[in-house]
């Protein structure tokens, strides 16, 4: 439960929680699901100091597994020749089930024969809190197959009282082995499971075994086992039926799982001890176990370092209860946009009081994009970030919550973008031999540098160019805050004509294809970390784009660059028509208006050129109707002229336009005509030829894509003496026949679980209610004392600008955290009631 609220310093009041959809009745959450949803994310950083071959060749071909129990469920690359790899692999997936152990292997590749397991790291489920968000060093333990084990058995044992033929009595223990659940796979198979059961005592091993149950880890054994447990006695010395205690304490079932291994050794799958005292006060006795490893299975001869490996581990676990549950949680945080100032919004004081300010991002990103609310609260941040920022060569270039917002942003929604901008040309790159080491310190034997050069020029001109042209591919989402970027930086800096540019290029150069470039396994470009080499080329063509992209660089006399050689190389660059493509490209992706104008800033300039357009009558076409005119394009609308400079005879709002396409040359026996739609009546328009028809249609798309109600279709040709030309349809208003080549805007559809991102907030707070109430209580502090600050150190890691808001904010996150609260408390209490020790949901012996 949230922590109770000081008493309200001056100016304060108790502001009551946001309302939304009603509350549902107490106990409603009985009748309707809780999911419960895992996820694991984290990265495989590296091992060091690994055991050599005894042989010569002391190196290690590398690669490490993540396994759940004895499940593997991702594998990083190898590492070739190496006793400390660096893997540098990043994973995230959803865990669908029930798990005792969360598993890291390093394995050995050995091409001929079975890959050698080097070493483990084995952690409980219940232990992963504690590494939770921290990179870790762990010792490498040694892999014993006798501790390989996952899964459980069902078993019941009953003790019947039999009477002989000739009138003594036994006491009996039935053993009804009856099923397992979550068996391994052997080999990427389903195994062949038996079972032995054992009898075992001081002086006894009695032993049976089931039959054998072919390719299955959940097998039904059902079979019956018969043991005598005290010895016989007479029936007429017994009064009642008993078991002899001494019997009894020096008892057990023990059960061993194997895999069948026909031809081979058969494989040790887990055994579980059950002691027959069980039955002492009761007669018969049935659960669910979890398979053990052997006495020996964790202890081991070998006594070498076998060597560690570095991780970091984010394992969450969320109970999202149905959606009525989160109406008020998600109103605070909707409304963060409009909180003023933006730093006491819920949603800003979730990323101050988080320890791993990503934990908030991830889930906060996703929900604020779900409502369309993103844009707003990531320029009110980057307004704050700028606040903050004195010199215009360092703006966004920290990792504030700003910052980390538009990269999980981009990440989010540049996936699609960056897989048709880059990744054929990173495919090129990662598959292809060619050297492009230009250090000369670095160079192999028989390397040319000037050969290198030329190769690494190639690569670099190639994947510039894609990149200055693929705006009409940016996601309207990124167009967005993109633009509000550049307003925000012209107005923090007037004086600094390249900061509109740095603004944006500092994301989308340095933090968005730069990063991909070097990391394109981490942005599912390419399946795994690329080898040594590639990596080496992709490093030295994403600190070039980078620089290319950087206009605060591009300004000066000198590029950024420390190393001489680098220095050498980008001066092949420091041409204008680079710097030119550049502006030109963050033109495009930045000074998209889907609002209103304030009117405070100019349209930017994108075309302008002379065309003919056909006049907007209905008479049929003759030269009389194509009049000569200059078009002018901006960020705000198409106009044309009579003459360059003269007034405007015709203006189309660039928010207006629906689609641009290519006109069909018989519609009006024009060549290089296209049509610009509009709300109004299409304007028919010829270009003097293919090259500049083609400009125009593209830059067009481009600054129009964002548009809300844009085609899906069209007609290719014209309406003439009253039917379209192309399908025939006489009414002018008819659906267009053909679909839009430039579609929709480029954004792609993303699935996203609002519910579960908000229970991932919920989460969140409730983790970091001791920091929360520290920034209520430095509330209190700032307003009632208005001297100099006595102990900073108070409240000085928080960013409080309106102390009376922040607190006011803080009453309300703690109100319906204590809401949430209690259905979260009742679904626990019913899980653990229903989740009887011993069923197969809560199965016994998870204390090893």
């Amino acid at each position: 439960m949230a922590a109770a609220a000081p008493d309200a310093p001056a100016g304060f009041s108790e502001a009551p929680a946001p309302t939304a959809t009603a509350e549902p009745e107490a106990g409603g959450e009985d009748s309707r699901e809780v999911r419960v949803l895992q996820s694991l994310r984290g990265k495989i950083c590296e091992a060091k100091n690994l055991l050599p071959y005894l042989g010569p060749n002391k190196m290690r071909d590398c690669f490490c597994t993540i396994n759940l129990d004895q499940e593997e469920v991702y594998r990083t690359q190898v590492v070739e020749k190496s006793l400390s790899p660096f893997f540098s692999e990043e994973f995230y997936f959803e865990i669908p089930r029930t798990f005792q152990y969360l598993s890291f292997y390093v394995y050995d590749k050995n091409v001929l024969q079975r890959d050698l397991r080097i070493g483990k790291v084995a952690i409980k489920k219940e232990d992963l809190c504690n590494h939770s968000g921290k990179e870790t060093w762990f010792s490498l333990q040694p892999v014993d197959s006798n501790s390989e084990v996952q899964g459980k058995v069902h078993l019941e044992l009953k003790l019947n009282e039999l009477i002989t033929e000739n009138g003594t009595v036994c006491q009996q223990l039935v053993v009804h082995v009856k099923a397992c659940h979550g068996l391994p796979l052997i080999n990427g198979q389903s195994c062949d499971p038996y079972a032995t059961v054992s009898l075992v005592g001081p002086s006894r091993n009695d032993q049976k075994k089931t039959k054998v149950k072919k390719k299955t880890s959940n097998p039904q054994f059902n079979e019956i086992f018969y043991f005598e447990v005290t010895r016989s006695s007479s029936y007429t010395r017994k009064s009642q039926f008993q078991v002899e205690e001494e019997d009894i304490e020096k008892l057990e079932i023990r059960i061993d799982l194997w895999n069948n291994g026909n031809l081979v050794q058969d494989v040790f799958l887990g055994e579980i001890k059950v002691p027959v005292n069980v039955l002492r006060n009761d007669a018969s006795h049935q659960a669910w176990y979890l398979l053990q490893p052997r006495d020996n299975g964790n202890k081991s001869s070998k006594t070498d370092d076998l060597g560690s490996l570095r991780l970091n581990i984010c394992y969450t676990e969320d109970y999202v209860l149905p959606s009525e549950y989160y109406g008020p949680l998600k109103t605070l945080l909707l409304k963060s946009p409009d909180v003023q100032p933006i730093s006491a919004s819920a949603a800003y004081i979730l990323g101050e009081i988080c320890r791993d300010k990503n934990d908030a991002v991830l889930p906060l990103v996703r929900l604020l994009l779900h409502h369309d609310k993103l844009v707003p609260f990531a320029a009110a941040v980057a307004e704050l970030d700028l606040k903050e920022t004195q010199d215009a060569n360092t703006i966004f270039r920290g990792n504030s919550l700003a910052t980390r917002c538009l990269d999980e942003m981009m990440k989010i929604v540049g996936g699609h973008y960056l897989k048709v901008t880059l990744k054929p040309i990173l495919d090129e790159i990662c598959e292809s031999s060619k050297s492009c080491e230009i250090d000369p310190i670095k160079l192999k034997e028989g390397d040319n540098v000037e050969n290198n050069k030329e190769n690494l020029r190639y690569y670099v001109d190639k994947l510039f160019s894609t990149i200055v042209k693929s705006s009409m591919s940016c996601p309207t989402v990124m167009c967005d805050i993109f633009y509000s970027l550049r307003q925000m930086a012209t107005q923090r800096f007037p004086n600094d004509p390249h900061v509109q540019y740095s603004a944006v290029s500092s994301f989308v150069f340095l933090r968005f294809f730069a990063v991909a470039v070097v990391s394109p396994h981490t942005f599912h470009l390419r399946p795994h970390h690329p080898d040594p080499q590639t990596i080496r080329t992709l490093t030295l063509i994403s600190k070039t784009i980078q620089t290319l992209g950087s206009w605060g660089s591009l300004s000066k006399s000198k590029s950024s660059f420390k190393e001489t050689f680098m220095c050498e190389f980008f001066k092949m660059f420091q041409e204008e028509g680079y710097i030119m493509a550049v502006k030109k490209f963050l033109d495009e992706i930045s000074s998209t208006e889907t609002k209103e104008s304030s009117g405070t800033s100019e349209p930017v300039h994108l075309k302008e050129g002379e065309m003919y357009k056909r006049a907007q009558g209905r008479t049929r076409i003759g030269k009389k109707n194509f009049k000569k005119r200059w078009f002018c394009l901006t960020s705000r609308e198409l106009t044309y002229h009579k003459q360059p400079g003269k007034d405007a005879i015709y203006t189309i709002p660039v928010k207006n336009i629906l689609a641009v396409e290519k006109l069909e040359e018989s519609s009006f026996n024009k060549k290089n005509m296209f049509q610009v739609i509009h709300t109004e009546k299409p304007l028919y328009v010829q270009a003097n030829n293919c090259v500049e028809a083609n400009e125009w249609i593209d830059v067009l798309c481009r600054v129009s894509r964002c548009n809300q109600n844009r085609l899906s279709s069209y007609h290719p040709s014209a309406y003439l003496n009253g039917n379209w030309l192309c399908c025939l349809e006489t009414s002018e208003n008819a659906l267009g026949c053909k679909p839009c080549t430039a579609g929709v805007p480029a954004d792609i559809q993303i699935d996203i679980d609002e519910d579960r991102e908000t229970e991932r907030i919920y989460s969140l707070f409730t983790l970091s209610l001791l920091k929360l109430q520290k920034m209520e209580e430095a509330c209190g502090t700032i307003a009632v004392y208005q001297g100099p600050q006595k102990e900073p150190d108070d409240y000085s890691n928080f960013v409080i600008e309106d102390s009376v808001t922040t607190f006011k904010t803080i009453q309300q996150i703690k109100s319906v955290i204590e809401k949430l609260d209690e259905p979260h408390e009742k679904y626990r209490k019913k899980r653990s009631s229903s989740a009887k020790y011993g069923s197969k949901e809560n199965p016994i012996g998870k204390i090893f």
